[in-house]
């Protein structure tokens, strides 16, 4: 199952079913699902902070549960900021799906690598224990491959409580927490400590792990652990700082940014038609495409105005020009309708 696929159902829809977003009650919204997702200390100042600057640049997704309340599907990070800064209200997605489904929304709307491997063994035992799904149908559900299930369900339940509480508390680094499962789990803990108290790398906690691994013993392996405490393995060397980049730097990388994505979905929707994508593909591109409007509209206007240029006269311009060039260029064989591209394809200069 493809990635749109499993997207398919995620049917954008609010109070009146045909609008995409609306202001909710920040103490309306609930954290059922908060479990399945990391929160470290650092990120959420971070999130304060842009929300502080910037205000909510993205909608939470949210599903309704029974008795009307609603639950968060993502943007935890957005809720627990906007109520340490005393917000009353969230801009918000809601999504016609149950808890299962809200669990699958999850996946879907990190498809590109949003999640750390323990955060997907989370979610993959949360399917499979609470709402006792058999790994093929979350495989089938998830677009991954029973193989693929099978091992985020063990690194869930092969890693120590406490091992975990350290992942959840910042104090571990998920990819390091991951290397400790091939441990038992009476020898994680001892471990993990070695870990945090020393600061090693994920290099450096592999290393360890095959140590420990190599030891014949529980004695050897805590002596080893022993050690390890008492003459720490030298720190790497930090990276070396980067510099902040300036609002103009900042600035030009957005113009940059924008105009490649804009160019490679223009080409993507000057290809094959919606309609072969499925119907509820189909739907569902189309809704979110029309989300889009409004915000390059919103855009276009800011851009105006900072630029000191009148939209109307421009567009007035463009059309005088576009007559004059018309009628200088005589039709021939190197006319603008024989010198086009390919049909429905972009054209760039070179």
């Amino acid at each position: 199952m493809t990635a749109p696929a499993r997207r398919a159902g995620l049917a954008l829809v609010d109070s009146e079913a045909t609008k995409g977003e609306r202001m909710v009650r920040v103490e309306a919204l609930g954290e059922r699902l908060g479990a399945l997702r990391l929160c470290e200390p650092e990120t959420l100042a971070a999130m304060r902070q842009s929300l502080t600057q910037h205000g909510q640049l993205q909608a939470a997704v949210v599903f309704i549960v029974e008795g009307g309340g609603l639950e968060v599907i993502d943007g935890f990070k957005r809720l627990r900021a906007a109520r340490a800064l005393g917000w009353s209200e969230l801009c918000a997605h809601v999504l016609a799906v149950d808890v299962i489904g809200a669990k699958v929304a999850i996946d879907a709307l990190h498809d590109h690598g949003g999640l750390t491997e323990l955060e997907e063994a989370w979610l993959v035992r949360s399917l499979y224990r609470e709402d006792q799904l058999d790994q093929p149908s979350i495989g089938r559900l998830l677009g991954r491959h029973k193989s693929w299930v099978c091992r985020r369900l063990m690194l869930a339940e092969g890693l120590d409580d406490a091992v975990q509480a350290d992942v959840r508390l910042g104090l571990l680094a998920p990819s390091a927490a991951a290397c400790l499962t091939q441990l038992q789990r009476c020898n994680q803990r001892p471990a993990a400590q070695v870990v945090t108290r020393t600061g090693l790398t994920c290099r450096q906690t592999a290393q360890l792990v095959a140590e420990l691994l190599a030891c014949g013993n529980d004695a050897a392996r805590a002596r080893l652990v022993q050690e390890r405490l008492e003459h720490p393995a030298p720190r790497a060397a930090p990276r070396p700082a980067r510099r902040e980049r300036t609002p103009a730097e900042w600035m030009m990388a957005d113009i940059a940014t924008l105009s490649r994505v804009a160019a490679r979905l223009q080409a993507r929707l000057c290809g094959p038609p919606l309609a072969t994508l499925g119907p509820r593909v189909a739907e569902l591109a189309t809704q979110a495409l029309s989300t889009l409007t409004p915000v390059l509209s919103a855009l276009g206007q800011t851009i105006n105005t900072v630029t000191g240029k009148d939209p109307h006269v421009s567009m007035e311009h463009s059309r005088g020009a576009g007559a004059e060039g018309r009628h200088a260029l005589p039709p021939g064989p190197h006319s603008p309708r024989d010198c086009a591209g390919p049909v429905d394809q972009p054209q760039h200069r070179p």
